[in-house]
């Protein structure tokens, strides 16, 4: 029998024939899997696969510097110039480009060597932070300045997320995605716990510049873990050539009805229910009497983080083999009515547990909806459709946190909050059945037929 190889592509079956030469990874494998059989689509199955390890460690610290970057950059605004609508426009900066970039960064990775992408990003990434470290060193920075070198770090994430999001599900095998994608939430949430209590901690004592230095430094994580991963090719891209490519997306989505559903339900669910998120600074001073460059503020925020890991996490365990479509709707019943309870409180002690509440709902449902959005693409058009989901997700909540920062100040804080709660209610009564199965299986141009291969027409109906 022939010698199998030593590096396996995502998705083989970890069992191997007795001839099988083993090499260090495969020790690894086996150190994490011991004898036990592990129940496909869990967390832990997902982590029995050693890329999807490596890459998940690596983006986990990262993203606790990107934390501490986000938490404290709103609260730093907010303190500069005491006005949400500065805020709005800072926060804007920072992730408004998801709303374009991510279209680049959902071509790009559909065609062009991922490894390399990423690692340029990151760079970029990591060098503009610096930049950023330098300017808010002083003690009355340039507006405009704080202003484009946050856009330029947002340009860099914007094209970094839908490379990063259309590589996780080749790093597992199919059974295994909604494990994967749930750890994905959980490690993301996770980084909003750890992130802002550190990064308030070293704002309050030594200072906002040393949070975007550090942050500056984590980079080198998700470098190395992409240096070091092997990674699977790209899959000869289907659909349209050229800068039609770029928009391609749209098209695929106009087809196929799941991913149409779940894009316009975290289209309206980020717009118009998550502009507290960017208003948190405004919430705590106003609502709840707490300072935004206090070790408070990063413990209220680091409560929504926890509580948006529970929610992840219970996707890819108690809740891995339960309808992605059932949790969607009661998940925003669930977020509307732990909004409206945080939006009315005027207590610090009542608002932490609140805010877990709110976390938990808030992402129980998102990690559901990515779930069911991810389950069956096809890998060449994957790039394109999670650049999609990253502009609904990432990219309208700070057109909502813009476009209500003057609102808020109109009004208040909690009248935002309690309109976001009510459209919440709408979609999960009557919004989550657009992410329901179709009873039509032709109803998915982009989606895989059961067994091995792509079906013969998948290129023509992707066009």
């Amino acid at each position: 029998m022939a010698t199998t190889e030593s590096h396996r592509t995502a998705g083989e079956d970890d069992r191997l024939p007795p001839s099988h030469e083993l090499t260090a990874e495969d020790a690894e494998d086996a150190f994490v899997d011991g004898d036990r059989q592990l129940a496909p689509g869990t967390a832990r199955s997902a982590l029995s696969h050693r890329s999807f390890r490596i890459i998940f460690f690596g983006a986990f610290a990262s993203n606790i510097g990107t934390w501490m970057q986000n938490a404290v950059l709103a609260a730093y605004a907010y303190d500069v110039t005491g006005s949400p609508s500065f805020v709005g426009l800072l926060v804007f900066a920072q992730l408004g480009p998801l709303l374009i970039f991510s279209t680049v960064g959902g071509m790009l990775a559909d065609v062009v060597d991922r490894k390399k992408l990423l690692i340029v990003v990151a760079v970029e990434q990591l060098l503009f932070s610096v930049v950023l470290a330098l300017t808010t060193g002083g003690d009355d920075p340039n507006k405009a300045l704080l202003v484009g070198i946050v856009l330029c770090i947002g340009i860099g994430q914007a094209i970094h997320a839908p490379a990063y999001a259309s590589l996780l599900p080749q790093l597992v095998p199919k059974d295994d995605l909604t494990g994967a994608v749930a750890l994905n939430s959980t490690q993301m949430n996770a980084s909003r716990i750890v992130g802002p209590a550190i990064g308030s901690a070293i704002y309050a004592t030594v200072g906002v510049a040393w949070v975007f230095a550090i942050n500056a430094v984590t980079f080198l994580a998700v470098i190395g873990a992409v240096m070091i991963t092997v990674m699977p090719p790209v899959v000869a891209a289907v659909g349209p050539r050229g800068w039609r490519r770029l928009v391609s997306g749209f098209g695929i989505a106009r087809r196929d009805r799941i991913v149409r559903g779940c894009l316009i339900t975290m289209t309206v669910f980020s717009f118009f229910c998550l502009p507290f998120v960017t208003q948190m600074p405004v919430l705590a001073h106003d609502n709840l009497g707490i300072d935004p460059d206090s070790v408070a503020y990063g413990a209220l925020y680091a409560c929504l983080g926890f509580g948006a890991v529970l929610g992840s996490l219970s996707i890819g365990t108690v809740f891995s083999s339960a309808s992605k479509a059932t949790i969607v709707r009661w998940g925003l019943i669930a977020f509307a009515a732990t909004v409206a309870v945080l939006a009315l409180l005027r207590s610090p002690g009542l608002a932490y547990p609140a805010t877990v509440a709110v976390g938990f709902a808030y992402f129980a449902t998102v990690t559901s909806l990515a779930t069911v959005l991810q389950e069956d693409l096809d890998a060449g058009v994957r790039g394109r459709v999670m650049a999609l989901w990253i502009m609904s997700f990432g990219g309208t909540v700070p057109i909502g946190g813009l476009v209500f920062g003057p609102v808020v100040e109109a009004t208040s804080i909690t009248a935002v909050m309690l309109a976001g709660a009510a459209v919440a209610l709408l979609l999960g009564v009557v919004g989550a059945s657009l992410t329901a199965p179709s009873p039509d299986p032709s109803d998915g141009p982009v989606r895989r037929t059961p067994g091995p291969g792509r079906p013969e027409d998948l290129t023509k109906r992707s066009r």
